[in-house]
C-alpha cells in the first residue's frame, strides 16, 4: 500500500492493520455530494495532534484509465482548505446510512469546504485523457458534481442499466465493465499533450482537445499542477526563495499570487504546516 504526501499539520500517527491514523483538523478530497468534501489526510512527521480525525488509505492501480484507488472515513467534522485539482473522480459515500455514487469534476481554485462526521468514502481517481462521454468535465468543475440516482439500496442507475456499488477491492474490475460498455473511454492524445509529447495535430486542435476532454486549458492544468508541487516542496522544509526557483516561478511574488488562488494559502502559511489541506500526493 501506498500512502499520501499530504499536506497538513498537527499530526499524530499510529499503525492500526493496514491503515494509518492520524490526528488532526479536518482535511479532504472533496466530494461534492450534500455540499461536502471528502476527508483526508496530513503531514507526515508534523507534530501529535489532541484528536483522531480521518483514517484512510490508498493504493496505485494497474488499470490503464486509473491514477490511483482510494478510501477514507472521517471520526468528527471540521472545516479544510479544499486546493485546486486537475482530475476528476468517481465517488462512492456512505453517510448516514444510505450510499451514493458521486462523478466528481476537477476545481480551478481553493475554496474552503465541510467535512461532515461518521462518513466513510471509496474512490477512483482517473488518469489524465481519460473521460465519461456521457459528462463533459468543463459541466463538473467547479463541484458541480453529478449524484447519480440510486436503483436499490446496492445498486445505481448509469445510461439505462442497474449497477452495483463499488469497493475498494474490485474497482478495476468496474471500471473496465464501464469501459466495455463504452461509458469511460481514453484520449491518449490529451495525455501525451499534457505531458508535452510531441503530437501529430496542430497546436490549436490540441489545445481544444485538451479543453474539451478535461474541462480545463493545458495552461490551467500547468499552473494548478506547479502550484501543488510548489506545496509539496514548501511543506518540505527548504527556502520559499529555493522554491520559487525550483518550481519555475519568476519571483517570491508570482509563488504567493498562484499559491493564493489554488492553494488558499500564503507561501508562509504553508511552510509553516498547520493548516489543513486536501488531497496532495507526487504523482
Amino acid at each position: 500500500m501506498h500512502h499520501f504526501i499530504i499536506a497538513g499539520g498537527n499530526f499524530g500517527k499510529e499503525k492500526k492493520g493496514e491503515y494509518e491514523r492520524y490526528s488532526s483538523g479536518p482535511v479532504a478530497l472533496h466530494a461534492g455530494a450534500l455540499g461536502v468534501s471528502l476527508p483526508w489526510s496530513g503531514a507526515p512527521g508534523a507534530k501529535e495532534g489532541r484528536s483522531v480525525l480521518i483514517t484512510f488509505v490508498d493504493r496505485p492501480s494497474d488499470s490503464p484509465f486509473v491514477e490511483r484507488v482510494w478510501r477514507s472515513h472521517s471520526d468528527r467534522a471540521g472545516v479544510f482548505h479544499s486546493i485546486a485539482a486537475c482530475s476528476w473522480d468517481i465517488v462512492v459515500m456512505r453517510l448516514e446510512g444510505r450510499t451514493t455514487l458521486i462523478v466528481r469534476g476537477p476545481e480551478t481554485k481553493a475554496t474552503m469546504a465541510d467535512c461532515p462526521p461518521q462518513g466513510e468514502w471509496f474512490g477512483v481517481r482517473f488518469k489524465p485523457g481519460t473521460f465519461m462521454p456521457l459528462m463533459r468535465s468543463s459541466d463538473l468543475r467547479d463541484r458541480n458534481n453529478v449524484t447519480l440516482p440510486n436503483a436499490t439500496r446496492r445498486s445505481f442507475w448509469l445510461n439505462g442499466s442497474a449497477w452495483d456499488f463499488p469497493d475498494f477491492e474490485n474497482a478495476e474490475a468496474f471500471v473496465n465493465r464501464l469501459a466495455r460498455a463504452g461509458l469511460i473511454m481514453a484520449d491518449r492524445t490529451v495525455e501525451d499533450a499534457i505531458f508535452g509529447k510531441p503530437q501529430g495535430v496542430s497546436t490549436r486542435t490540441e489545445q481544444r482537445r485538451v479543453l474539451q476532454i478535461t474541462g480545463l486549458t493545458r495552461g490551467a492544468i500547468y499552473q494548478i499542477e506547479r502550484a501543488r508541487r510548489a506545496t509539496l516542496l514548501l511543506r518540505r522544509g527548504p527556502p520559499i526563495l529555493d522554491v520559487v526557483h525550483e518550481a519555475g516561478y519568476y519571483d517570491q511574488a508570482h509563488l504567493t499570487r498562484s499559491l493564493q488562488r489554488f492553494i488558499g494559502l500564503s507561501p508562509a502559511r504553508i511552510a509553516g504546516g498547520k493548516e489543513q489541506l486536501s488531497l496532495l500526493y507526487n504523482k
